[in-house]
């Protein structure tokens, strides 16, 4: 049972060769494009669905900060759907790993910060102290402020790893549960596979969700830094 439970978290593999980045690669190709003056209706409500969000996430930025609209963009869309992609039975979901999820976090945290240090230094230092900040308080305060920076990108990965991995394992539990009690009482049956349906349409909203939480945050992080 438990080996059946994480199965699904366990990184595929092809002919021993890791199979991850392959998957990683895959979503992009799911996005519509035109080659036509005149787009059609799928095409259309996609485009007014990026002018949208980019809208709202960067109407707080300056000229700097707007220069991060298409990697914040690209970045929303590509969480979203590789969150999506892994609700179908039988997939992998990347955004289940830790390591990718840091490895998409530390960097575009490191940019906004270096940003921060690069243009506006003085903000930024003061970031660690408090004004009007006790004397004898002043170093502890300094490391307490170090460490909150420091663990941002480490509270990203994981807000976004514990979302997507405990919805996972609660459709996974629900599922055999649903096959398990198929032989014994039809109607429980019925019962928890109503809540199981119940339960993906939540994961689906989770999953676009979470995306745009981790980009609203980045967004954040470039805004006090820019």
């Amino acid at each position: 049972m438990n080996e059946n439970l994480f199965a699904s978290f366990i990184a595929p593999t092809i002919l021993g060769l890791p199979a991850a980045v392959l998957i990683i690669l895959f979503p992009p190709l799911l996005i519509p494009t035109s080659k036509y003056l005149i787009n059609n209706r799928l095409i259309t409500t996609q485009q007014w669905l990026i002018k949208l969000t980019s809208k709202q996430m960067m109407a707080m930025h300056n000229t700097k900060g707007r220069t991060w609209s298409l990697m914040l963009v690209s970045l929303i869309i590509f969480i979203a759907t590789t969150n999506l992609l892994g609700l179908l039975p039988h997939s992998f979901t990347p955004t289940t790993q830790l390591s990718m999820n840091l490895a998409m976090a530390i960097p575009l945290w490191a940019g906004a910060v270096i940003m921060g240090f690069r243009s506006k230094i003085k903000n930024a230092l003061a970031h660690f102290l408090p004004q009007s900040t006790p004397t004898p308080l002043i170093p502890m305060l300094v490391i307490i402020e170090t460490i909150s920076l420091l663990i941002q990108p480490m509270a990203l990965a994981v807000r976004l790893t514990a979302n997507i991995t405990a919805g996972h394992l609660l459709m996974h539990l629900i599922g055999s549960a649903t096959l398990a009690m198929s032989t014994i009482n039809l109607p429980s049956t019925l019962i928890i596979f109503t809540i199981l349906i119940l339960l993906t349409i939540l994961e689906i909203a989770v999953a676009l969700i979470q995306a745009y939480v981790f980009t609203l945050l980045v967004s954040l992080y470039l805004h006090d830094n820019t």
